[in-house]
């Protein structure tokens, strides 16, 4: 079936990012304008805009499983693309979407569901020979049961939820004597974000890398992978950069991975774009750790890795077409690099920082990609994710990328709320991200600042910071300040300056 109207049930940068691919292919597209988000720079990209302002329920709509379907059915919406977070990995959903004649832009329920649950997917894993970390069988009932199986695993160990992912419902556990409150707080989280309180335990690889392979499945039973991505710089849990490929695969093993991420797929009879998330351990051995059913946040990498367009095949499976490619057919070309520049305080911890953009500039050019849903004026909520944008860049190798990134990066400029771009920069020129040493612990154990410390800005504040005190009646905002020409400026030729201004 043609798909024609897709009623996007999301918002932000994949509500535009989806926008963009179903203009190209000619199909309309149906967004939902809400009261939290009234002017949202996607509203004015849709080409119907589906009114839910007088909507007062406490759920927001994007959660709303019924008025989502109600919605599309309104709006003579013939498919549902869930973008990535709120209804994507939920089987209830994709069902509805299915019971009402609905396309759903994504996977079968049942592959959602048994991937979606980590005590099946680890059992599926299991029983096709996947490499993974020792861990209870099934399901963990109680504190004294998580104490037994984690003596008999060997501490450190972790508890993970059965449903969910995202880094919630996680707890490291590292002493025995840890494990009743570790428990509850995992069981609690779990609960409370996924509606089950179910959690397993696994030995816990400490210092690992994440590593994981995008895969394409269409409904005949054709399944190939295109090929890995680096996303080991993360903080509790969530990823802030990703890269494609990554430098700890040599060719055997990026063969090897690749094809035991087919052998799951496979296994769930998987179609649509979904990823397989493996950890790499120093000795080189990995892990199976989970599936995720759905469009992933750093999939423009592999898009400019590959020049496949994952939104478009997602949208041609969804309509029932073969896969257009062979794994032969899938080559590895250049290096790509995506930051996520979030609205995140990073000196206090990566802790959200909404507020108004006041303005905001972004780098432009052949090799620089820029996904966002935001632009001067809108609003970063607090009861939404802080994403401002993601910057994307491509070079012919990863040093190529490395010298545009961080060129790129210095050319970012958003006002109105704290961003990572203080991180981005320091990263960018962090000697064990530059030689790939880096584990899922580099930012909690091993970096002593989140931030470039630039010795001529911290002059500049403190000259500005003297005359402000000095003269009550100077207006910092009517100061003209070239911060790249004072790099090299006297302080006495600056302070001529800052006194003329």
């Amino acid at each position: 079936m043609k798909i024609k109207n897709i009623l996007i049930a999301n918002r932000g940068e994949i509500a535009v990012r989806v926008m963009k691919t179903a203009r190209r292919m000619g199909i309309k597209t149906t967004v939902i304008k809400t009261a939290s988000e009234p002017a949202a720079m996607y509203l004015s990209l849709g080409d119907n805009v589906y009114d839910d302002t007088e909507n007062v329920s406490e759920i927001p709509v994007f959660l709303d499983i019924e008025r989502i379907i109600k919605i599309a059915l309104d709006s003579g919406a013939d498919s549902i693309h869930p973008g990535y977070g709120f209804l994507a990995e939920n089987p209830y959903f994709a069902q509805k979407c299915a019971d009402n004649k609905i396309i759903f832009i994504g996977p079968s329920p049942d592959s959602i569901y048994k991937m979606g649950n980590k005590i099946i997917a680890r059992k599926i894993a299991m029983a096709k020979n996947i490499p993974m970390t020792v861990g209870s069988e099934g399901k963990i009932p109680t504190e004294n049961e998580a104490i037994r199986v984690a003596r008999r695993i060997g501490y450190p160990v972790i508890i993970k939820a059965a449903s969910g992912g995202g880094g919630r419902g996680m707890r490291i556990v590292n002493r025995e004597e840890d494990m009743p409150k570790m428990f509850r707080m995992a069981s609690n989280e779990a609960d409370k974000t996924f509606s089950d309180h179910s959690v397993f335990i696994e030995k816990y690889i400490e210092n690992p890398k994440h590593i994981e392979f995008q895969v394409l499945g269409d409904r005949k039973g054709n399944i190939i992978h295109l090929w890995e991505r680096e996303c080991s710089v993360q903080r509790k849990h969530q990823k802030l950069l990703e890269e494609a490929p990554s430098l700890a695969l040599n060719d055997d093993l990026r063969k090897e991975m690749g094809e035991v991420s087919v052998k799951i797929a496979s296994a769930v009879g998987y179609f649509s774009a979904g990823t397989v998330e493996f950890l790499f351990d120093a000795e080189g051995a990995y892990y199976f750790m989970e599936m995720n059913t759905r469009i992933q946040v750093e999939h423009p990498v592999t898009e400019l890795i590959t020049g496949i367009d994952l939104i478009e095949e997602q949208i041609r499976i969804a309509e029932g077409q073969e896969l257009r490619y062979k794994q032969k057919d899938i080559k590895l070309n250049g290096w790509a690099i995506e930051c996520r520049i979030n609205a995140e305080d990073v000196q206090s911890g990566f802790s959200p920082s909404p507020g108004k953009i006041e303005q905001i500039l972004m780098p432009s050019g052949e090799n620089i990609r820029v996904d966002t849903g935001v632009q001067a004026g809108s609003v970063i909520a607090a009861n939404f994710d802080s994403m401002i944008a993601k910057l994307i860049i491509y070079g012919k190798d990863r040093k190529d990328a490395l010298a545009s990134c961080k060129q790129a990066l210095d050319k970012v400029w958003i006002k109105g709320t704290k961003t990572t771009l203080p991180f981005f920069r320091m990263l960018i020129r962090n000697s064990r991200f530059l030689d790939g040493s880096i584990t899922t612990s580099f930012i909690e154990n091993e970096l002593s600042t989140y931030h470039v410390n630039s010795e001529y800005e911290e002059m500049l504040a403190a000259w500005l910071a003297t005359w402000l005190f000095v003269d009550e009646n100077l207006d910092e905002s009517n100061l003209k300040i070239d911060f790249e020409e004072a790099k090299n400026m006297s302080p006495w030729l600056l302070n001529k300056r800052i006194i003329r201004h």
